[in-house]
């Protein structure tokens, strides 16, 4: 009884006691059976966590967020990729749904109505995270990302460009980037502009994918004096491809990008992008699942973050 205590981490147990029977546990090479466990309660201490993608430098700071929130909680994440697909996301949901989790964070609104109704149907806590612009199966911490492209929009204007370009990855899958532009869009129709130029692109996000795109778009439209990209990868990519053919950043040609990652800092100039708050997204994602939430609600949360611009070296100053 005392060795199932300390194994479950339950009961009164002294420190003394604990430590043997670890220490004996870890010596023999011992693993419980969760799954004996599980029989009774119906859950396993799986916290089921679906992103569209790894590569993508997002979102493994939204996982590192995740992880460390569930540290101490006697919680374990375990990953599903759908790679932008809602038919992979279904599947992930199916096979993580059927070994009864503890709970489930999943990004975005956006999903086939047999995975919403998985979802509702589970009886578990769901959060969905990284977008609050739509309707959630429970609850839900993202920021918007229809404000976060008008404010983007409003700051370009001020800084005194007309004419822009945009240049997105994963179009039209990438739900929160096509919900940006539709902001950005709406922000600058408010000023009387319409955007000059698109260049969409369906892979994924890339240094080298941003100076193509961006070579095209110029080649295509050399009079646009503004180049607002879906991601800070592919910005960085078109950042690099101006400065190596001596276009003027930010004076002939501005630039921004989307999630402020830690890659922005190596770059020649601090390229303008706006923090998508994703390592506390994940942290308070977290936190409703091991009901660590400040609110003490039990379902249905809202958090939304405020994501932060940030100018950088190529945005005019006025």
């Amino acid at each position: 009884m005392t060795v199932s205590r300390v194994l479950r981490n339950r009961g009164d147990v002294s420190a003394s006691t604990r430590e043997r029977v670890l220490d004996a546990a870890k010596r023999l090479g011992y693993v419980p059976n969760k799954i004996a466990g599980a029989l009774a309660s119906q859950r396993v201490n799986l916290v089921a966590v679906i992103v569209p993608s790894l590569s993508n430098l997002v979102f493994p700071e939204v996982l590192s967020g995740i992880s460390e929130e569930l540290e101490d909680s006697g919680l374990q994440p375990v990953f599903g990729v759908t790679n932008y697909s809602g038919e992979r996301e279904e599947a992930a949901l199916y096979e993580m749904l059927s070994w009864r989790p503890s709970g489930v964070i999943v990004a975005g609104l956006e999903h086939t109505d047999a995975a919403r109704a998985m979802m509702k149907n589970s009886g578990i806590p769901i959060v969905e995270i990284m977008d609050v612009d739509g309707e959630a199966v429970d609850s839900v911490v993202g920021i918007s990302h229809r404000r976060a492209g008008e404010e983007m929009a409003r700051a370009i204007v001020a800084a005194g460009y007309r004419r822009i370009g945009f240049l997105g990855t994963k179009m039209p899958h990438d739900h929160r980037a096509r919900k940006r532009l539709e902001g950005f869009e709406a922000g600058l129709k408010d000023a009387g502009i319409t955007l000059a130029d698109r260049e969409f692109y369906s892979g994924g996000s890339a240094l080298l994918k941003g100076r193509e795109m961006t070579e095209a778009m110029l080649e295509r439209s050399p009079d646009l004096d503004f180049l607002y990209y879906s991601n800070d990868m592919i910005g960085a990519g078109g950042l690099l491809y101006c400065l190596e053919k001596g276009i003027d950043v930010p004076e002939r040609l501005g630039l921004a990008g989307f999630n402020g990652v830690d890659l922005l800092d190596g770059l020649p100039r601090r390229l303008a992008t706006m923090d998508a708050c994703r390592h506390e997204i994940g942290r308070r994602a977290a936190a409703i699942i091991a009901g660590h939430s400040d609110s003490g609600l039990i379902g249905g949360e809202r958090v939304e973050l405020t994501p932060v611009l940030q100018l950088g070296d190529t945005i005019r100053r006025r």
